[in-house]
């Protein structure tokens, strides 16, 4: 039995002693070990990151929700289309570029600045109107150059197609803060005055914005809706002292064989979609005075189709010149019943006739104390122009924008 049991614990122990040699020298096939096990601290946790979008290099100007929207909200929607039928190459102005400075402060009668004009000569207050004695023959030179920059914000209304012209809260009009300002739309005594517009810019077939060089500054120009850089065009016009006319296609009497360009406005349209077109042209660019016609015999002559429009011309603070090419349109009488600021030009001065055309022009000024002539512009045409004006003086005549003209021939 002894034997026995010392036999039993030879046979325990060596058993453990084998177990304790496995576990602690493993052996692989040649006798090194198989593994070795390499246990690391983890390095420390980083920081979280701060709570909003997620940090995406974008465009200046971009953001991944939108700028001060979270990401929850709802983005606003997408503006319209243009009506249908109306698509172009053409790009509107973009209203996030529109940089204009602020409205003036009021006066110190507490009465706003009328019209604004962003360092521009003050207007007379009430009891320092300009006396007609005052008032000189020549080149009115009573304005500021340049003109004020377009355009103050108070006059824009957003819209799908871009920015539209519109009367501000306080009541100021386009018309009146775009105009060039002039000592003789303050009185109606003085010289006679004779205005001149220069049209056929910015329409097909136009010639290039440079044509307008060597005008003087009171020669008002007109400006279609089509062509690259309008904005452009009407800045430097207005930079060069002239005050800028909206020039609308209206429909002719033989289209679409005479067609005036995109989005004319016809007599067999529906009345809201003519003011979707005018509307679209109205936002081609800003700073304009007012609209006159381009073509439009069959137009003008078509009361119900003409109404619904100088409506709108006269909602938005804007003037209406009527080119004097229709003999029977109704625009002087829809002017009158609607009170909107109308004139009809009494001249046309052609390049083929001008010395007749410009005699004309101040034979009627002199017999009713204001006139206005539209010329086309055309090679040579500015230049005529400016010489004629030269000699304005000695006739006893003064050449003044012409919203000036419009505001004299009411005043007389």
């Amino acid at each position: 039995m002894r034997a026995l049991a010392v036999a039993a614990g030879i046979v325990f122990w060596t058993l453990v002693l084998g177990v304790a040699v496995l576990m602690f020298f493993p052996a692989g096939e040649e006798g090194e070990p198989v593994a070795v096990l390499q246990i690391e601290t983890a390095p420390p946790k980083p920081a979280a990151a701060p709570a909003g979008p997620a940090a995406v290099d974008l465009p200046p100007g971009f953001s991944v929700t939108g700028p001060s929207m979270a990401p929850a909200q709802q983005r606003p929607a997408a503006p319209t289309l243009a009506p249908s039928g109306q698509g172009t190459t053409m790009m509107p102005v973009t209203p996030g570029q529109l940089n204009a400075p602020p409205p003036a402060p009021p006066g110190p009668n507490g009465a706003l600045e009328t019209p604004e004009r962003h360092g521009a000569a003050p207007v007379a207050e009430s009891g320092t109107e300009v006396a007609a004695a005052e008032l000189k023959a020549g080149i009115d030179q009573t304005g500021s150059i340049p003109l004020a920059p377009v355009p103050a914000p108070a006059l824009v209304e957003e819209s799908p197609y871009g920015p539209l012209p519109k009367i501000a809260i306080d009541g100021r009009r386009p018309a009146e803060v775009y105009a060039r300002p002039s000592d003789y739309a303050k009185v109606a005594g003085g010289p006679p005055r004779v205005a001149v517009l220069l049209n056929g810019l910015g329409v097909p077939g136009a010639p290039d914005g440079d044509i307008i060089k060597g005008l003087p500054p009171p020669v008002s120009v007109a400006y279609g809706a089509y062509g690259r850089s309008l904005q452009e065009r009407v800045t430097e016009a207005r930079a060069e002292g002239h005050e800028v006319l909206l020039a609308i296609p209206l429909e002719p009497n033989d289209y679409p064989a005479e067609d005036p360009g995109p989005h004319t406005l016809l007599t067999t349209l529906p009345t809201n979609e003519n003011i979707k077109r005018l509307q679209w042209l109205m936002s081609r660019y800003t700073g304009y005075v007012g609209v006159t016609n381009y073509m439009g015999a069959k137009f003008e002559a078509t009361p119900s189709a003409l109404k619904p429009v100088l409506e709108e011309v006269k909602v938005r603070g804007l003037i209406y010149l009527d080119d004097g090419t229709v003999e029977n349109s109704t625009a002087g009488q829809i002017a009158q019943d609607l009170e909107l600021e109308y004139a009809v030009a009494h001249v046309h001065l052609d390049a083929a006739g001008m010395e007749k055309a410009l005699a004309e022009l101040e034979a009627a000024a002199k017999a009713q104390g204001v006139a206005i002539g539209v010329a086309k512009a055309e090679p040579g045409t500015a230049k005529r122009i400016a010489d004629w004006a030269g000699s304005l003086e000695a006739k006893g005549l003064v050449l003044v924008p012409v919203s000036t003209a419009m505001r004299s021939q009411r005043q007389s």
